[in-house]
C-alpha cells in the first residue's frame, strides 16, 4: 500500500466516552467501543456528545430497543442495523445534519409561512365561519 492519509478500517476498545475519539464525528472506517453496564448508562453515554445524526442499537428484545430509541436524541434511529427511509426526513439533532431533507419536511425550507391578520369579526367572502 502506498504511504498517505488512508486509514485501515480500525477498532479502539475502552474508550473513555468523554475522550475526543468519543466526542467528534469521525468519518473513516473507525469505530470506538465504550463498554456500559445498563441501558440507562448506554443512554447517557450516547446523548453525552454534541452531535447527533443516527444511532442503532442491536437487540433481540425490540421493545427494549424501542424504548432506547426514543431516550437517544439523534435524527435517525435504527433498531437491529442501518436504513434510512426515503419518505421519512432526514437529520440531525443538536450540532449535526443542520435541517431536514426527504419527506415531507424536507420540503418545508423551500416554503415560505404568511400570517395574514383581519379585525376581529371581518368576514372574508367564500371563507365559512366557525
Amino acid at each position: 500500500m502506498e504511504t498517505g492519509w488512508d486509514v485501515e478500517p480500525t477498532v479502539f476498545t475502552n474508550v473513555d466516552p468523554d475522550s475526543p475519539l468519543a466526542q467528534e464525528e469521525v468519518f473513516g472506517p473507525v469505530i470506538a467501543v465504550i463498554p456500559y453496564d445498563t441501558p440507562d448508562e448506554a443512554v447517557q453515554i450516547a446523548n453525552n456528545s454534541q452531535y447527533g445524526l443516527s444511532g442503532t442499537v442491536f437487540t433481540s428484545d425490540i421493545a427494549a430497543g424501542l424504548d432506547i430509541a426514543r431516550r437517544v436524541r439523534t435524527g435517525t434511529f435504527t433498531i437491529n442495523g442501518f436504513s434510512l427511509e426515503f419518505g421519512a426526513p432526514f437529520g440531525g439533532y443538536k450540532n449535526s445534519g443542520v435541517g431536514r431533507e426527504l419527506g415531507p419536511e424536507g420540503l418545508s425550507a423551500y416554503l415560505e409561512s404568511k400570517s395574514i391578520c383581519l379585525p376581529a369579526g371581518t368576514e372574508v367572502p367564500g371563507v365559512p365561519t366557525a
